[in-house]
């Protein structure tokens, strides 16, 4: 597919769920391109945030609501608008609000489409938690006791030091093992995976640290 928008700086995604105020503001902060995902356009005009392109099959989009943005219509319904809007964009990396939380389903398949498009780096942030892909090695400093949640989609294996339950000794899938709910017990934490199939989950207060440690590091 023939990319929409090649942007050179990160770009903020916007879905059609739940959205706080103080979280968008959070995210344009880091990209200040604003792509909607379909009637995450109508989020964001709510909280008063301007809009530059609306990607999806624009069934929920109110036409007459629109002022300002492009529209891109892709109609084919064999994917997420999610997933549209991370195939038709490149950027450095994405943050994606409005995904996480909300229906159950909608969540299940905004996690998918993090592996689906597993060449680009995106950390969705909800209400009480953020998510994002891991690569194969990954380094972050948190403080001791910080909830860290590993979530398999796919099998996978890996190897970790300065986590309270190491992970070396377990073949992850989403069916046999999980790794939700282990903790820090170090200030430093390494991980290193044999393919990018694990989901990492921290609470979405750790968001600054993420992008600076993850995406911008």
């Amino acid at each position: 597919m023939t990319l929409i928008l090649d942007s050179k700086t990160p770009i903020t995604l916007v879905g059609g769920g739940p959205v706080e105020a103080a979280l968008l503001t959070q995210a344009v902060s880091f990209g200040e391109t604003v792509v909607a995902a379909d009637g995450g356009l109508h989020r964001a005009q709510a909280l008063g945030v301007a809009v530059d392109h609306v990607i999806g099959d624009m069934d929920s989009v109110d036409l007459t609501k629109v002022d300002g943005p492009k529209l891109h219509p892709i109609a084919e319904q064999m994917s997420t608008d999610l997933d549209k809007c991370l195939r038709s964009c490149d950027a450095p990396y994405f943050v994606g609000v409005g995904f996480l939380g909300g229906r159950l389903d909608h969540q299940m398949a905004a996690c998918h489409s993090l592996v689906e498009a597993s060449d680009r780096q995106v950390v969705l942030a909800g209400k009480e938690d953020l998510c994002f892909l891991a690569p194969l090695s990954l380094s972050l400093k948190l403080p001791i006791g910080t909830r860290v949640s590993l979530f398999p989609m796919g099998e996978v294996a890996g190897n970790s030091t300065g986590l309270k339950w190491p992970i070396h000794a377990y073949q992850f899938s989403p069916a046999l093992m999980i790794g939700t709910s282990n903790e820090t017990n170090a200030e430093s934490v390494e991980l290193t995976f044999d393919r990018r199939r694990m989901l990492t989950i921290l609470p979405v207060k750790f968001l600054d640290d993420v992008i600076s440690q993850v995406f911008d590091g």
